[in-house]
């Protein structure tokens, strides 16, 4: 049973006694309205109820499910007996969701966060649907970038999204920016969503071009790229596989660890067919990660020696090595492996695992730092809680989680070179590959 210390709620003052001269009365009752109006903006007993069942749920997910019995070697029992009695006695929602944060702060984990309803309703918006306007974009200093396009006659390189469907996207995103319990994964996934709606539905968009002069588009959103594909709890989702020649360099993007005998497959044929490459390129920026174990099997097309890992997953009872399984025809020419803000935990495993063994070279800019396992749920107050259930040590003997992969070359995209039909990330990539090659 827990055990479980109740207090009073602290009385609020209703009044302030508040000394004047007589010709600043009128200035006095407003400092006194307001503050009196705390009071006036008590919890009801059913919004109390709500966030001590949502300190609960935060407190026994940890209590469960944290691979620790001891969460970062503390008593969890007495870290319950010590915040609940600052919840009941709490008297606003963001005074409760203070004190749930301050109690999560004690593990120093990240993936452990608390986001507002409001913030948490803009991360997750519901009925975004399966469409997607042929082309993608992301956040680059605080704007809204397209990065990539299908139809680059109708929607171009470099142009920053200024309004979706009647929905302004800058303030959307200045607003999840101030929040620091708001990761760059999170953010872009935000952004995606808006992008996003039914097949076929025709969306107003409105783009700033390279002269910044407002441009509006009807863009008719097209079937999602790839095949959808689910694992575990998983909903399905679209997963798409891309690879090609950028000279004499290999070139490889994924989306997502995901559709693990279509993607491993078409890997290893990739890998096989640019034998004699001069290098192969791995794009992994905005890949949030699938099966771990997909990062095994892919290493072992670019490591040959036998008795090699990528590091360990520590869970509650269970350890998992991340064991490459190498192959006779595994590609042994320079690898560089693109990864950003987004790119998060099998994506950084694989990352860092092939970093640590002095096998890729990384470009771009600092990983998600969420390597961990985790799952996003709504609390019963309609806050949202984001909790890890594993912890992940690289083989160089580093924790990913709250660290992230640093790139060897730390490069960003920007609007600049997009609009000038470049990519900064992989032209650097492929500069380090040439230079590789004309070092021999």
């Amino acid at each position: 049973m827990r055990r479980v210390s109740r207090v009073a709620p602290a009385k609020s003052n209703r009044y302030i006694r508040i000394v004047k001269p007589r010709k600043s009365r009128a200035l006095a009752f407003f400092a006194l309205v307001l503050c009196a109006l705390p009071a006036f903006a008590q919890l009801t007993a059913e919004q109390k109820q709500l966030n001590l069942a949502s300190f609960e749920a935060v407190w026994s997910a940890i209590h469960d499910k944290h691979w620790e019995e001891k969460p970062a070697g503390l008593d969890w029992q007495v870290i319950h007996e010590e915040y609940r009695p600052q919840v009941e006695a709490a008297t606003s929602t963001d005074a409760a969701r203070a004190v749930m944060r301050d109690m999560l702060g004690r593990l120093h984990q990240t993936h452990f966060a608390i986001f507002p309803a409001a913030v948490y309703q803009v991360l997750d918006p519901s009925g975004a649907g399966d469409g997607w306007p042929a082309f993608e974009a992301h956040v680059l200093n605080g704007r809204v970038i397209v990065t990539e396009s299908l139809n680059p006659e109708t929607v171009k390189l470099g142009w920053e999204v200024l309004q979706t469907n009647g929905a302004d996207l800058p303030p959307l995103v200045a607003k999840l920016q101030t929040d620091p319990a708001i990761h760059e994964l999170q953010l872009e996934r935000a952004v995606a969503a808006r992008l996003s709606g039914p097949i076929d539905a025709v969306r107003p968009m409105t783009f700033a071009d390279a002269a910044n002069a407002r441009i509006t588009r009807d863009v008719k959103l097209i079937p999602p790229r790839g095949n959808f594909a689910g694992f575990g709890n998983l909903p399905p989702q679209p997963v798409f596989f891309q690879s090609k020649m950028l000279g004499n360099t290999g070139y490889i993007r994924f989306n997502m660890f995901l559709d693990l005998v279509r993607v491993m497959t078409e890997f290893g044929d990739a890998v096989q067919k640019c034998a004699h490459c001069d290098g192969i390129v791995i794009d992994l920026r905005g890949n949030p990660g699938g099966i771990g174990g997909m990062a095994m099997g892919m290493a072992g097309w670019l490591v040959s020696q036998q008795g090699q890992r990528l590091g360990t997953m520590y869970m509650r009872g269970a350890t998992l090595n991340f064991a490459i399984n190498p192959r006779t025809e595994a590609y042994g020419g320079p690898v560089a492996v693109l990864v950003d803000g987004s790119s998060a935990s099998t994506s950084e495993i694989f990352a860092g695992g092939l970093k640590d063994l002095g096998r890729a070279r990384i470009f771009g800019t600092r990983t998600a730092a969420a390597a961990l396992p985790s799952v996003i749920t709504r609390l019963p107050n309609g806050d949202g809680f984001q909790y890890a259930v594993a912890n992940y040590i690289s083989e160089g003997g580093q924790a990913l989680e709250g660290n992230g992969v640093i790139p060897d070359v730390e490069v960003k995209l920007t609007r600049e070179a997009l609009l000038a039909g470049h990519d900064s990330v992989v032209d650097a990539a492929l500069d380090w590959i040439r230079k590789q090659k004309e070092s021999k």
